[in-house]
């Protein structure tokens, strides 16, 4: 409808002007709106983070008892496991150094000078 009053008034080549009032009301109602959206992402974006918690934590219970019910079957052998693994880890990330020496057992220098 408002098109059609602006075509028609264009034909009588009539200019229309709004007042300073208006004006302010239309950007402030712009502004309000665009404020309202970006409430509704931080409460959106809050809703999905506390989602992604419940569903963390529920995974982390569910690990512990997992391993809670391995340990009563297997005893110590699975905390054996998780200390061969974190070894062979850390060998690994060891052996890809520049800056570490190996030994031999018992040897404190590199090189057995006579005394």
């Amino acid at each position: 409808m408002a098109a059609k009053v602006f075509e028609s008034i264009g034909k009588f080549g009539l200019a229309l002007a709004f007042g300073k009032e208006f004006t302010e009301a239309v950007e402030a109602k712009q502004v309000a709106q665009q404020e309202a959206e970006r409430a509704r992402f931080v409460v959106e974006k809050a809703e999905q983070q506390k989602k992604a918690a419940i569903i963390s934590a529920e995974g982390d219970s569910k690990a512990a008892e997992l391993i809670a019910n391995s340990l009563a079957t297997a005893g110590d052998g699975l905390i054996e496991l998780r200390k061969l693994e974190a070894a062979e880890d850390i060998a690994y990330q060891l052996s890809r150094s520049r800056n570490i020496t190996y030994l031999p057992a018992g040897q404190s220098v590199l090189l057995q000078l006579p005394q």
